[in-house]
């Protein structure tokens, strides 16, 4: 087994999710993977597990019944992982928006920096993004400032998505109690452990966007995002 698994979520990710899979298995570092399908109709559930049939150590499934956010997806996995003896455990997105090659910088942060969290940034270093429409880059870059000034964090990227947690800071943070469904549970996860003082190192990647298959983004999960971020401090204030 072992010490690091990617946990990936999906939903109608058949164009993807072989190719991202077999990524993952090329890297000189080993890593598992774990997919959280939300009951995809376009058959990724069964393309992986075909090849659970070539990779039945290290590829691993859950399977829900239902769509029901980004958020509960990734805390069906962590309660997953924290139950076998992972120590890293990472977030990646099924279609390549993520580089998996930056799985292995992301690793080399946590260990070397000793970072309990490490982010994969697209804005630490200016803004790193590829393909995507300049409203939406810069929807993305104004709502990681906005996240700074209500929260206090000096996180640059703070919505992202590819994140390299240690096991010790998943079981400081009590994951009962994440809230937030949609991207908002990026900034949720980041701010519960930086309440908790954990150690975290911003790595700067280049997220390209999609080309195959869809976007989830949403008005919904952006409005929840905008005004969770002043719920989650206020919260913080009054304990």
């Amino acid at each position: 087994m072992s010490e690091q698994i990617v946990i990936i979520p999906t939903y109608n990710e058949i164009e993807n999710i072989e190719a991202i899979i077999r990524k993952v298995f090329q890297l000189p570092v080993s890593f598992e993977v774990l997919i959280v399908d939300d009951g995809s109709p376009d058959g990724t559930a069964h393309k992986v597990k075909e090849l659970q049939a070539e990779f039945p150590e290290k590829l691993h499934m859950l399977e829900r019944t239902e769509k029901n956010g980004l958020g509960t997806a990734y805390i069906a996995g962590f309660k997953w992982c924290l139950a076998r003896p992972y120590q890293f455990i990472f977030e990646m997105d099924a279609d390549f928006s993520h580089n998996p090659d930056d799985l292995i910088r992301l690793l080399d942060a946590a260990k070397n920096e000793k970072a309990g969290l490490v982010i994969g940034s697209r804005y630490v270093t200016g803004v790193n993004v590829v393909n995507w429409p300049m409203s939406r880059v810069i929807m993305s870059y104004y709502a990681s400032a906005y996240v700074r000034l209500i929260t206090g964090m000096s996180i640059r990227d703070s919505t992202a998505g590819f994140v390299c947690y240690t096991r010790e800071t998943l079981e400081a943070i009590d994951l009962d109690k994440i809230k937030f469904k949609g991207y908002a549970f990026q900034i949720e996860m980041k701010f519960k452990a930086y309440l908790q003082k954990i150690k975290i190192v911003e790595v700067p990647i280049i997220f390209t966007d999609r080309t195959l298959g869809t976007s989830k983004m949403s008005k919904k999960i952006f409005k929840e995002a905008f005004f969770g971020v002043i719920e989650l401090k206020l919260k913080s204030l009054l304990k």
